[in-house]
């Protein structure tokens, strides 16, 4: 019996680490768990017991001096002061990547993530410049945020770069369906999309010594859904689309594959969490279309799906996700986007989005 059911996931496992402890949840799988200073306060970090080659970490969490003290602890209790062989992260958000340049050069250790993920994270954390925090604005501004709330989201400028000082400057390349051998086990690299461009999942098969393992990253979480957002860099980006697509992957698993999410706690059920998001999303997209009968800017949509007072953090994700939304269904032809006039965008008005003229024209009564 599952210790905790939640929803349609269950808990096979009683106790949580402590913030900086770990447990065991698997022969030769350490489930760490660090702490983070924002709404969602903490990261699952997993090491990978490699034997006589050494430790694999699974990400890492932020690149700060906190961090940093919790992981000299880590290397000397958790993983016994024994070598790390590799870190592999599974995408560019700093909560995963931010002390990965620290732990390589502080043990040694080689580093590991899709090319992409790696891209994203050596651009960002090099910082903006002035074409780019212009783009940043007029993208905002065409959302329709009133000036407060586009100042806030403009003031965190250089925040990556805060969790993420400093990027391994060389990978080893991963690919969906290469093999990472740790130890005498292999794990497989699952590809995907949606949260980011291009992240790593890692499924270790059952063996007799345990059962079918998949280190899910942000990809699919037991209790909330991870963040599916539109950035100013790509604003006619469909990410949904990828996302969805991804969800359907998953059920060439087992449905009893232990899942090891970034966030939460290990979990089974992973057929129907993944059916479950997809639901989720179906909901919001028609949610959507209804509030867009009336034509509506980017902000308005947010303010709708996300009533409740937003930090700065949850409005820049809230925003994105809102757009993300919006685009898939002009994708689909079901909404269509009116742009702003006034010859200036970063001054003009917003963008605005309404029920497609195809879509009512279907909806009509005859």
């Amino acid at each position: 019996m599952p210790c905790t059911p939640y929803g349609l996931v269950d808990y096979p496992l009683c106790t949580t680490p402590e913030p900086g402890g770990w447990q065991e949840v698997a022969p030769g799988v350490l489930w760490i768990r660090l702490s983070l200073p924002f709404q969602l306060d903490h990261i699952n970090v997993w090491a990978l017991d490699g034997g006589a080659a050494g430790w694999t970490l699974v990400d890492c969490g932020l690149g700060d001096p906190r961090s940093r003290a919790v992981w000299e602890v880590l290397l000397r209790d958790a993983l016994g002061g024994r070598p790390v062989e590799r870190v592999v992260v599974t995408h560019f958000h700093p909560d995963h990547i931010g002390a990965a340049g620290w732990l390589v050069e502080r043990t040694g250790a080689g580093f590991a993530t899709s090319l992409t993920e790696w891209l994203f994270a050596r651009t960002l954390s090099a910082g903006t410049d002035e074409a780019t925090d212009a783009v940043v604005e007029r993208f905002y501004r065409r959302c329709g945020l009133d000036e407060e709330a586009l100042q806030s989201l403009l003031a965190r400028k250089g925040a990556y770069s805060r969790g993420v000082p400093t990027v391994p400057a060389t990978l080893t390349r991963l690919r969906a369906g290469d093999r990472l051998p740790v130890g005498d086990r292999q794990w497989t690299v699952i590809g995907g999309s949606g949260h980011t461009a291009e992240p790593v999942s890692l499924h270790r098969p059952a063996d007799a010594s345990g059962p079918d393992l998949l280190i899910s990253g942000d990809q699919i979480l037991p209790r909330i859904s991870p963040n599916i957002s539109v950035w100013p860099s790509e604003p006619d980006a469909d990410p949904l689309a990828d996302y969805l697509a991804s969800l359907e992957g998953w059920t060439v698993l087992p449905a009893d594959t232990l899942v090891l999410p970034s966030h939460g706690r290990p979990f089974h059920g992973l057929h129907r969490r993944a059916e479950e998001l997809a639901l989720h999303h179906a909901e919001r997209l028609t949610e959507i279309e209804t509030l867009c009968a009336e034509p509506r800017t980017a902000a308005a949509v947010t303010r709708a799906l996300f009533p409740r007072p937003l930090d700065p953090q949850q409005m820049l994700f809230a925003v994105g996700e809102a757009v993300a939304h919006l685009n898939h269904l002009i994708r689909k032809g079901r909404l269509e986007r009116v742009a702003g006039q006034a010859g200036d965008l970063a001054g003009g008005p917003a963008d605005l989005y309404r029920r497609s003229a195809r879509r009512n024209a279907v909806m009509a009564p005859a």
